[in-house]
């Protein structure tokens, strides 16, 4: 049989000094808090049989999901599938300065695509298709795939039948939380969301992601 459940889990917090939108620039790997987070968030999932484990291939999330290889002995498979939306704005950061300079505005004419980056519906396309390679492609138990927020909350919102467009502000993704899914009458349902970081929370600065 194919895996049990599918849990999404999201990298720890990165070490971003200057506060850019990284996207999928490289040399953006975890802080030492990030660290931290990332192995509390191995503890959400004990005693779990988790028998595949998959990563974004962008380091931050390689690194996440160092945790998980070892605490359940399994090897990392990169799933480029899983990997951060493209957005035009990389390497910039991201405050009223830079939304108001005129040369921005025309990637900005259409949030519901989004104008700035890889169209919502590509990845939620791209997510759903990964999970459901990686649900297949275990015989049994559950599956770990390390990602980001905007992938790991298209999903959520394609399955929960939701517009693609939102408020990035009010996604509830937060740095290495895990969103679980088990696969109910032919499609997956979320059946969990959990924090296992969540007193390292205050610490942490997330405002990097796309």
């Amino acid at each position: 049989m194919p895996a049990d459940l599918v849990h999404l889990v999201r990298h720890g917090e990165v070490h971003n000094p200057d506060h850019v939108l990284y996207g999928r620039l490289e040399g953006f790997g975890l802080s030492d808090l990030g660290h931290r987070m990332a192995a509390a968030a191995v503890t959400g999932l004990a005693g779990h049989p988790v028998t595949a484990l998959f990563a974004s291939p962008l380091q931050r999330a390689q690194e996440s999901a160092a945790p998980w290889a070892e605490a359940f002995g399994l090897d990392i498979r990169t799933e480029p599938r899983i990997i951060e939306p493209t957005n035009r704005f990389e390497g910039k950061r991201m405050n009223l300065r830079t939304l108001a300079n005129p040369r921005y505005w025309h990637l900005l004419r259409n949030p519901r695509v989004p104008t700035w980056g890889e169209p919502f519906v590509d990845v939620a396309a791209r997510m759903l298709a990964a999970m459901t390679d990686a649900r297949e492609a275990v015989d049994a138990g559950e599956v770990v795939m390390v990602s980001h927020q905007l992938p790991i909350w298209m999903a959520h919102r394609a399955l929960a039948s939701e517009p693609l467009h939102h408020d990035p502000r009010k996604r509830r993704c937060s740095l290495s939380s895990i969103t679980t899914f088990a696969f109910v009458d032919g499609r997956f349902t979320e059946v969990g969301y959990q924090e296992r970081g969540a007193a390292l929370l205050a610490d942490a600065t997330d405002l990097g992601a796309v």
